[in-house]
């Protein structure tokens, strides 16, 4: 069994991989020697994104089922594929137009159903490892986010139903559940240090995350090290979902603007 993050002949499909978690995951897997082929929407910048890294380009639309048919047709067998294209609807439950719930299922539901089942035909022969971006939002109900943690909460209906259903194949399917990760997404927020130091209170490691360190959980579930994990989530999010009231705030703790700090370790 191997002992370090090897993909070297491996082909690897990452959606959504141009920005954020998606690009880390990307540039993980590309310097752990896989060929990478990157999915993402044809208006980002695809292209030189991929050339950076080395990968090759793939431009669909993960809500579109002969899009991506399309798409997986012109790749070979995938060894592992990264379901994580997604996008955030940031409205309340009375605020959420049918427009904007049609459109964030559209993507992070019925994209993550597409590419599962495309990938999961072309895989069922050799096996492999399929490992989707879910969220700390899988399991709670943020204010403000309500078609979002629908469909985060989803995901994991569809994560262990597809890990029990394609087991016997060979195919392990695990998903990774990221707390607040400083993407283009949530750049307001990291930039708000009043936001972040009432946010962060919550989370055990007193900070918010970088997309490397979920790349990082990606690239260990689709590897040989995980070999005997299937149908789990695992939590990237500092020990936010650990902790109900927060440790930080007390005397001697101090915000440094982007991280929370313990004057005295032994308090």
């Amino acid at each position: 069994m191997s002992t370090k993050l090897d993909f070297q002949d491996k082909h690897v499909i990452v959606t959504g991989g141009a920005n954020g978690i998606g690009l880390a995951t990307s540039k993980a897997f590309a310097a752990a020697g896989a060929s990478v082929w990157i999915v993402d929407l044809p208006n980002t910048e695809l292209a030189a994104i991929a050339q950076s890294i080395g990968a090759h380009a793939c431009e669909a639309d993960v809500s579109s089922r002969s899009s991506l048919e399309e798409t997986f047709a012109r790749m070979p067998e995938p060894h592992a594929v990264v379901v994580n294209a997604g996008i955030t609807s940031c409205q309340t439950l009375l605020e959420t137009t049918p427009e904007a719930w049609d459109r964030t299922l559209a993507v992070n539901l019925n994209g993550a159903f597409h590419t599962i089942q495309i990938a999961a035909e072309k895989m069922r022969r050799g096996g492999g490892s399929i490992v989707l971006t879910a969220s700390t939002n899988s399991y709670d109900g943020e204010p403000g986010l309500f078609a979002y943690n629908a469909s985060k909460a989803a995901l994991l209906g569809i994560l262990h139903s597809a890990a029990n259903e394609l087991g016997p194949y060979g195919i392990r399917v695990n998903a990774v559940c990221p707390g607040l990760i400083r993407t283009r997404l949530n750049a307001d927020s990291f930039a708000n240090p009043q936001v972040l130091s009432e946010y962060f209170k919550h989370v055990p490691l007193g900070r918010g995350g970088e997309p490397e360190e979920v790349a990082q959980a990606i690239l260990f579930l689709a590897s040989s090290m995980a070999s005997y994990i299937a149908g789990a989530a695992l939590l990237v999010d500092g020990g936010q979902l650990a902790s109900k009231f927060g440790p930080w705030g007390k005397e001697g703790d101090r915000f440094d603007g982007q991280r929370w700090i313990r004057q005295n370790k032994d308090a």
